[in-house]
């Protein structure tokens, strides 16, 4: 198994002058160049129950320099040297900037024409590739994701903020209003305090119903942490989760849709990460978040609305086939210590049903606070994985 940390400025410096003398040396040599990777897939994901996490294993993937992948190690060093040059002057950006970073420098110099891009996935891929030869994580490259999702309400959390100056900038939840707390790309600047004993932390799929239940005065009634995930959690999002684990002593639950697709692509890569982003899974995804539910017992416990999934749906039937797939290949359900929400996979792929989190509003019509007492009771009752 192998276990990145975070590098400074100077290891990335080191590694990636060391990367260009040895392709030079080869060229100089008459040798063909090759360029070594961490394989960032699912078969070369292992999953650790002690550290609930997916990491890296030994494969690799080798790229020698042909004909079919001349362009690929070109892009690779025309895009390092981008980068190198942002990380000298601590200048930031995202990837659809290096984009039109890329394009723009293209376009001064015709000679370089043939490494153009076509469209941005194109260079996104020779970013995540220079990281998996780096074994960096894409942010210490100085490259950030969009902030998406995240938005925090409490009223006992504080949060310390350490800037790119090295001042500090304390910002107390409590005192928001109705505005929310939304966590930048890059958590590890963030040190949070409890003012007070706080009983949970709810992360909710759908940032709209968090937005509900915090309007409807949760944060007020209770001594917790409401957090809007919006659909599959961003970088900043997982982060974020991860650090709440780590620095506040508080039990954190997932509260989103009974369907194949919010159990491995939006829960499990909250929980363990994903295969696309392994050398970065180790601080940006929180092990012991729970799954709250919607659960298959609440559908008949509380007559939820629920939809049947239909055969000629092509959408529907592929997340099926995907939990299928992921039943068998995914190393996190086919861990022991997984094997609930296998089961929930499992009653998904036979019953072909689907249920979102907003039927629980079903549940008495009549209560704007119906939702609320559901959940409460849910946590306190156990009823979560």
């Amino acid at each position: 198994m192998v276990k990145y940390g975070i590098k400074d400025q100077k290891s990335i410096e080191k590694i990636a002058m060391g990367l260009c003398d040895t392709i030079l040396t080869d060229l100089t040599q008459g040798k063909r160049p090759r360029l070594q990777a961490t394989k960032s897939s699912l078969d070369n994901a292992i999953y650790s129950p002690t550290l609930g996490y997916l990491t890296p294993g030994p494969k690799k993937t080798i790229t020698e320099l042909n004909v079919a992948s001349v362009k690929k190690m070109s892009r690779a060093i025309f895009v390092l040297d981008i980068l190198l040059k942002n990380i000298k002057t601590g200048a930031v950006n995202t990837k659809r900037e290096l984009y039109y970073i890329c394009k723009g420098l293209l376009k001064q110099n015709p000679e370089l024409k043939p490494l153009d891009f076509e469209d941005q996935p194109e260079s996104d891929g020779i970013i995540d590739f220079l990281c998996e030869i780096i074994e960096c994580y894409r942010e210490e490259l100085n490259c950030y994701a969009n902030d998406r999702g995240g938005q925090t309400y409490s009223k006992c959390l504080i949060v310390t903020e350490t800037l790119p100056n090295g001042k500090k900038a304390k910002i107390d939840l409590s005192k928001l209003g109705t505005s929310p707390f939304t966590p930048k790309n890059r958590p590890q600047n963030l040190a949070l305090t409890a003012s007070k004993k706080i009983e949970f932390c709810l992360v909710v799929e759908s940032e709209g119903t968090a937005n509900t239940l915090v309007s409807n005065g949760m944060t007020e009634r209770y001594d917790c942490i409401v957090v809007g995930a919006q659909g599959v959690p961003s970088n900043s999002v997982r982060a974020w989760v991860k650090r709440i684990q780590e620095q506040v002593d508080v039990p954190i639950y997932f509260f989103g849709d009974l369907d194949a697709y919010t159990l491995q692509n939006i829960f499990r890569t909250l929980k363990a990460g994903s295969a696309a982003s392994i050398i970065r899974n180790a601080d940006f995804s929180a092990p012991e978040v729970r799954f709250l539910g919607v659960l298959p017992e609440d559908v008949k416990k509380y007559d939820l609305f629920s939809y049947d999934v239909k055969s000629n749906d092509p959408s529907e039937m592929r997340s099926l086939k995907k939990a299928q797939d992921a039943l068998e290949n995914d190393p996190f359900f086919k861990s022991q210590r997984n094997r609930p929400l296998a089961k929930i996979l499992e009653w998904l792929i036979e019953n072909k049903k689907r249920c979102e989190q907003q039927a629980f509003f079903s549940v008495d019509a009549n209560d704007p606070l119906a939702l609320e007492k559901i959940l409460i009771k849910k946590i306190r009752e156990g009823s979560y994985i």
